[in-house]
């Protein structure tokens, strides 16, 4: 029996893999950039983050959602570290209002 590797797709392969430069003359009024979770790409630091199996549950159905009916073809990795990066953004955003602050309290 013999197993095929399982090859990224043409939108993987061939996506921007670096942000826009900062642009020094850009106006101070301008919101600053959105994070963005690292693709793929080599990882050289690894945390350990344990989940429910209700919570692993949901990541997987938001994985096959994202390929189903986005067609996005996404890892779980990847799906968590946008999320890092959009939770980020909003407690830099909006600090005391943010999503995560307001979650946290609640708990």
């Amino acid at each position: 029996m013999t197993r095929r590797p399982s090859l990224p797709g043409a939108s993987e392969l061939f996506r921007l893999t670096t942000g826009a430069a900062a642009d020094d003359d850009a106006p101070a009024a301008e919101p600053p950039a959105q994070r963005r979770g690292t693709g793929r790409q080599k990882h050289s630091t690894k945390i350990t983050v344990y989940v429910s199996d209700e919570e692993l549950l949901a990541l997987e159905h938001a994985r096959l959602a994202l390929r189903g009916e986005h067609g996005l073809a996404v890892d779980r990795g990847r799906v968590v570290r946008e999320a890092i990066a959009i939770v980020l953004d909003d407690l830099e955003g909006h600090g005391e209002d943010s999503l995560l602050v307001r979650r946290l309290r609640e708990r």
